[in-house]
C-alpha cells in the first residue's frame, strides 16, 4: 500500500497538557486527507486549557473531554477503549509516560490507555531537558517493555515561550511521520 492510498478505522486520539497541543488541528486535517475512519479526540483537562475542545471538534468526528459529569455513563474509559481499534496520544507529556509506567488511571485518558485492548502509540513532547532525564527514560522503557508504542521524537527548533526564544529540543512529529505511523498501527479488517 503506499501513501497515497486512504484508509479507514476508529480511531482515538489523546491529547495530553503540552503548548504542542495547539497545534493538533493541523494534524487532524492532515490526517483526514488519507484517513477516512471515525476520529473521537479525548483531551485531558490541561489539554483543554491550549486548545478548546469546541475547536478540535471542528476538525474531528467527536471530542471527549470528561466535562460534564452526564456525559460519564456514556464517554467513559470502557467504552472509548470497546469503540476504538487505536490509541494514538499526541502529545504525551512527560506525565502521561509516567502515568503509563506504573498504571495509573488518573484521568480518563490514562485509564482508558489501561482499558485499551488495542494498539496503543505514544508521540512525546517535552523539553530536551525533560526528554533526557533517568526517570523519563526508565518510564519510556517500561511502556514499552508493556506493549505500547514509543514513537522517538525528532529534535529541532522550538520557540520556547518563557524563553522567547528558538532552542532545539523533540519536537512533535511531522503531520506525514505521524499518518505513517497511524497507518502502521491501525488494525485493518
Amino acid at each position: 500500500m503506499t501513501n497515497d492510498e486512504t484508509f479507514s478505522g476508529r480511531l482515538l486520539i489523546g491529547s495530553t497538557g503540552s503548548a504542542a497541543v495547539a497545534m493538533l488541528p493541523v494534524y487532524l486535517s492532515a490526517l483526514r486527507s488519507q484517513f477516512t475512519g471515525t476520529v473521537t479526540v479525548l483531551m485531558t483537562h490541561t489539554a483543554t486549557r491550549f486548545l478548546p475542545a469546541h475547536t478540535a471538534a471542528l476538525f474531528a468526528d467527536q471530542v471527549v473531554t470528561g466535562e460534564p459529569e452526564s456525559t460519564w455513563a456514556r464517554h467513559n474509559q470502557v467504552t472509548l477503549a470497546a469503540e476504538h481499534d487505536m490509541l494514538a496520544v499526541l502529545p504525551a507529556t512527560a506525565n502521561m509516560l509516567a502515568a503509563t509506567a506504573t498504571g495509573a488511571a488518573g484521568n480518563l485518558l490514562s485509564a482508558t490507555v489501561l482499558a485499551a485492548s488495542f494498539p496503543v502509540v505514544f508521540f512525546p513532547v517535552m523539553s530536551g531537558e525533560m526528554w533526557g532525564k533517568p526517570a523519563v527514560k526508565r518510564n519510556v522503557e517500561a511502556v514499552r517493555t508493556d506493549g505500547y508504542h514509543v514513537v522517538d521524537p525528532a529534535w529541532g527548533p522550538r520557540y520556547d515561550v518563557a524563553l522567547g526564544t528558538f532552542v532545539n529540543s523533540p519536537m512533535p512529529p511531522p503531520p506525514p511521520r505521524f499518518i505513517e505511523v497511524v497507518r502502521e498501527f491501525m488494525p485493518q479488517a
